[in-house]
């Protein structure tokens, strides 16, 4: 009789840490006598089931050490939710079947899906629908209510840190203004520990619409007081007390958030006159090799998907709570945004350091 086989795979955005997840989850599974199929291209891997490989020990060796997914990965396609009258989302039948076929054709008995918050809404209509379904938190911007942190959010960090750290050197060449622009359209969570870490003099955030006047008073006291560069981080969904979120339009034609940079560096050099530059971070943030904090936690990320599996815990999504990695309720984790409040001890402490946060 052939051995027990688990599907995986990664949908929406790719990030450091989805390698260490895939990993980990074979790893977990050879231990416990099952077989791994991978499914390509995220969600539209299971339209498409002959495409399906299997994962093993030897093929994935090292792959905790690599940036992106080897299972390739999409943010678009046909697994779009559409909303039903009473607001609820859905799947169409036919995707549905789809996904069923898939698993019968490749004898898959539950599937672990690797995504965000949109990506996980997915993974529940098809729980709903009566498959097993494990779900995998996946997001820079660490914005998951049900998990204290996600794989991927402390590589993004380093990304941001770094870039702060090679900008001040040329900031303080030409007593500039420098401003980096970095993703977090809801949440600034990427942004304030990234600007933290970077030495950041003004981080923007969009739980916080700053306060114009506020910002150029203190460009100029810290211009008074001799400073010879400034660095601010600044989240692509930040806006001004008097505005809203900028949005600008890609080759494709879709409307996305991102420009917010170039505002504040118009703003900056307007009423200041201070030489300003503009950079946006845009794909650096989720490119490159983890960290090795993002290795670790991936793999045993994954680890406890296959334990789920293996207790028949189905409808489940991992998380990281209180110090160790645990599991929630499929239900209870999507759709709940975890933004930074106004009493989070972390802006707090941004405030002690002198950071500018917009509000004064």
């Amino acid at each position: 009789m052939p051995p027990p086989r688990l599907g995986i795979l990664t949908a929406g955005g790719d990030c450091a840490g989805l390698n260490a997840v895939i990993r980990g989850i074979v790893c977990a599974a050879a231990k416990s006598n099952m077989e791994v199929m991978g499914f390509p291209e995220g969600y539209e891997g299971l339209v498409n089931p002959s495409a399906a490989r299997v994962l093993t020990l030897a093929n994935t060796q090292g792959i905790e050490a690599q940036g992106g997914t080897i299972l390739g990965s999409t943010n678009k396609g046909r697994f779009q939710l559409r909303r039903s009258a009473d607001g609820t989302f859905t799947l169409p039948d036919s995707l549905l079947r789809a996904a069923r076929q898939a698993f019968d054709q490749n004898r898959v008995s539950a599937l672990v899906i690797l995504g965000g918050d949109g990506s996980l809404r997915t993974a529940l209509q098809l729980s709903r629908a009566g498959l097993r379904i494990i779900g995998v938190p996946k997001t820079i911007d660490n914005d998951i209510e049900s998990t204290d942190v996600t794989f991927g959010f402390d590589t993004a960090v380093a990304r941001v840190a770094d870039a702060a750290g090679n900008l001040r050197t040329t900031a303080d060449s030409h007593r500039r203004v420098l401003i980096i622009e970095v993703m977090g359209r809801h949440t600034g969570w990427l942004a304030l520990h990234g600007g933290i870490a970077g030495g950041a003099d003004i981080i923007l955030l969009p739980e916080i619409p700053f306060d114009s006047d506020l910002l150029v008073k203190f460009l100029k006291d810290a211009e008074r007081r001799g400073t010879r560069s400034l660095l601010a981080v600044v989240a692509e969904g930040a806006r001004a007390r008097s505005g809203r979120q900028i949005r600008h339009r890609t080759s494709s034609g879709d409307s996305r958030l991102g420009g917010i940079g170039n505002f504040v560096e118009s703003l900056i050099a307007t009423r200041i006159g201070r030489e300003t530059r503009c950079c946006s971070l845009g794909h650096l943030q989720r490119g490159g090799a983890p960290t090795a904090a993002d290795r670790i936690l991936g793999q045993q990320f994954g680890v406890h998907a296959v334990e789920l599996v293996r207790e028949g815990m189905f409808g489940r999504m991992v998380s990281f709570r209180f110090g160790a990695v645990t599991d929630v309720s499929l239900a209870d984790a999507v759709n709940r945004r975890r933004a930074v409040l106004p009493e989070s001890q972390i802006l707090r402490h941004a405030r002690s350091l002198g950071v500018f946060l917009g509000d004064g």
